[in-house]
């Protein structure tokens, strides 16, 4: 499939990149979403995917779970550590098991074939809005430190032990808020709501992949994960020290 460009990106304008091989799918949302203000390209293959979001750096992807010669899984497999564009996953399947997998893999969001372009659009605000959807009297608050972590809100980058570590957006979001919240539980209401810009339902399981995809990279780096605690029933603790 030939791909398609939107007009020229001004300046400022989020630049989605949708990775999608049903070309009459790829084409509607490029249009609608061209309509309310973003500059959109196509790819239709998972492999040349990967290597224009390394490249280009779009500000997001919606990226399919079924590429013709590449999964969506390996797709985000092959992006995320080297990467913090946002990623949403298009699935066909409401299996649990795909969308853990997908959010295990670093994926930010994921939504469930079939969906109405207006929904769609909706998700990607909310996933956009995550950059700044912190309250004012936290996002106020440009560093913050503790145990060896170090996160800067304005440039939106992290250190532990003064080595730079990378973060998805709603990585450094949850992360942020358990810091600025220390000695304190926060809620996987809060979490959700502040992070992924929707309301928690009591079963989405989405948080508590990110928070352990969290643990996993500090911990790689020698952070002693006894600070981050799980709080049964509740949600999460960075305990003081």
């Amino acid at each position: 499939m030939k791909n398609e460009y939107s007009p020229v990106n001004h300046p400022g304008v989020q630049r989605i990149l949708i990775a999608e091989d049903d070309a009459r799918l790829a084409g509607l949302l490029r249009e609608y979403f061209v309509n309310h203000g973003f500059a959109v390209e196509i790819e239709s293959r998972g492999a040349r995917a990967v290597e224009r979001i390394l490249q280009e750096r779009p500000t997001l992807v919606i990226l399919d779970l079924m590429l013709p010669d590449m999964s969506g899984f390996d797709v985000c497999r092959r992006v995320r550590d080297r990467c913090s564009s946002g990623i949403l996953m298009l699935t066909a399947s409401k299996a649990e098991v795909d969308q853990t997998v997908g959010l295990d893999l670093g994926a930010d969001d994921y939504v469930v074939k079939p969906v109405e372009p207006r929904i769609l659009l909706a998700r990607v605000r909310s996933l956009l809005r995550r950059l700044g959807s912190l309250p004012s009297n936290v996002a106020d608050l440009q560093v913050l430190s503790a145990g060896g972590v170090t996160l800067n809100h304005d440039t939106r980058t992290a250190q532990i032990f003064g080595c730079p570590i990378e973060l998805t957006m709603i990585e450094f979001d949850i992360l942020w808020l358990l810091i600025r919240y220390s000695g304190e539980v926060v809620t996987r209401e809060q979490l959700c709501l502040q992070a992924r810009g929707v309301s928690y339902d009591g079963i989405d399981r989405g948080i508590d992949v990110h928070v352990s995809r969290v643990r996993r990279k500090l911990g790689a780096l020698g952070f002693d994960g006894s600070l981050l605690k799980s709080v049964r029933g509740l949600g999460y603790l960075f305990t003081k020290r």
